[in-house]
C-alpha cells in the first residue's frame, strides 16, 4: 500500500514542562517536579504523529537559527518527517512554550511563538507544489491566520483535503472557513470561534450547528472522554470516547488530528476516521509529554479495529 502524503503547515516550539499541585499566584514561589524539555508546537506534533502512524509527513515552518531550533532538525531526522520546507531565521528566536501540569493531568500553557510569527501567505506559496501533491494538508493557529488560511486555500485550489485545527482559537472569517473540509475545535475553541466566552454555558450541539452554518465542510468537535461530535451536510453523529487513565492531556488534540488525517487519507469514512483518531488521542494521554506520548500505528491497531 502506498503511503498517503500529508503536509502540515504549522508551528514548532520547544516545550518546557513542570508538574505542580496548583498554579502559583503572582509573587509566590512553589516547588514543582518532573521537569521535561523537548520538541513541541502543534504543527510539529501533528507531523510527527502522522509519520508514526505510517504516512509520509512533511512540515513547512520557520524556526530560529539557535540551539532550540536544532531540536527540530534532530527530531525530524529521527522521525522521518520531511523538512525541505523548514526555514531558519536570525530575525526571531525559536518558539517556546511553558507548560504547568497538575496531578490530574490538566495543563495550563504560556506560549511565545517566536519565529513562527514570521509565517505569511508568501511563505506558504513556496509550499504550493508540495501541497498540490499531498492527500491532506493540515494547519493550526499557532501561526498567523493568514498563513493557515493560505494553506487551506491552496489545498482547496488543488482538490486536496484540508484540515484546520483552530488552536489556539481566534475569530475566523467565512472566507477562511469555506476552504476548510474538516474543522476540529474542542468545546472551548468552539465557543471562542463563535465570539463567546470559553466557558459559555450554551449547548455544544447548538453551537456546533451555528459554526458549521458559517461555511465549514465538516465539523468535528472533540470532547475529551465524551468522544467527538461530527456535523456534516448529512446530519450529526456522536462518536464515543476511549476510556483512559490520564497522565497528561497536552498532546491529545495533536494526536487526534494526526489520526484523523491519516485515516481520511487512507480512504476511511469520516465516522471510522474519528473512531481511529479518538484512539490516537487516548494513547497520547497515557504518558507525560506531547511527542513522547504519540502512538505508533502498531500501538493504535492493537487497541482495536481501525
Amino acid at each position: 500500500m502506498t503511503k498517503p502524503v500529508i503536509t502540515v503547515v504549522g508551528s514548532f516550539a520547544v516545550g518546557m514542562t513542570l508538574r505542580t499541585q496548583r498554579m502559583p499566584v503572582f509573587g509566590e514561589t512553589i516547588v514543582g517536579s518532573d521537569f521535561d524539555m523537548g520538541p513541541g508546537g502543534k504543527g510539529s506534533n501533528q507531523a510527527v504523529g502522522v509519520a508514526r502512524l505510517g504516512a509520509e509527513a512533511h512540515l513547512a515552518g520557520i524556526i530560529g537559527d539557535d540551539r532550540l531550533g536544532e531540536i527540530a532538525i534532530d527530531l525530524y531526522g529521527q522521525e522521518g518527517v520531511g523538512a525541505s520546507f523548514l526555514q531558519r531565521t536570525t530575525e526571531m528566536a525559536t518558539g517556546v512554550g511553558f507548560i504547568i501540569l497538575n496531578h490530574d493531568g490538566e495543563n495550563g500553557i504560556i506560549l511565545d511563538m517566536g519565529a513562527n510569527e514570521l509565517m505569511d501567505s508568501a511563505f506558504v506559496d513556496q509550499v504550493e507544489a508540495q501541497i498540490a501533491c499531498s492527500d491532506v494538508v493540515m494547519s493550526v493557529l499557532e501561526i498567523p491566520v493568514a498563513a493557515a488560511a493560505r494553506a487551506m486555500e491552496l489545498g482547496a485550489k488543488h482538490s486536496v483535503r484540508t484540515i484546520l485545527n483552530p488552536a489556539p482559537a481566534t475569530a475566523l472569517d467565512a472566507n477562511v472557513l469555506r476552504n476548510v473540509d474538516y474543522l476540529t475545535p474542542n468545546e472551548t475553541e468552539l465557543r471562542i470561534l463563535l465570539g463567546l466566552a470559553p466557558d459559555d454555558p450554551a449547548d455544544t450541539v447548538e453551537l456546533a450547528r451555528r459554526l458549521r452554518a458559517r461555511g465549514v465542510g465538516n465539523l468535528i468537535v472533540t470532547m475529551g472522554e465524551k468522544g467527538a461530535l461530527i456535523l456534516t451536510e448529512d446530519g450529526m453523529e456522536t462518536v464515543d470516547g476511549v476510556p483512559v487513565e490520564v497522565v497528561d492531556t497536552t498532546g491529545a488534540g495533536d494526536a487526534f488530528n494526526a489520526g484523523l488525517a491519516v485515516a481520511l487519507a487512507e480512504g476511511k469514512s469520516l465516522s471510522s476516521a474519528v473512531h481511529f483518531a479518538n484512539r490516537c488521542g487516548a494513547f497520547a494521554c497515557r504518558a507525560l509529554g506531547a511527542v513522547t506520548a504519540l502512538a505508533t500505528r502498531a500501538m493504535v491497531d492493537q487497541h482495536g479495529p481501525a
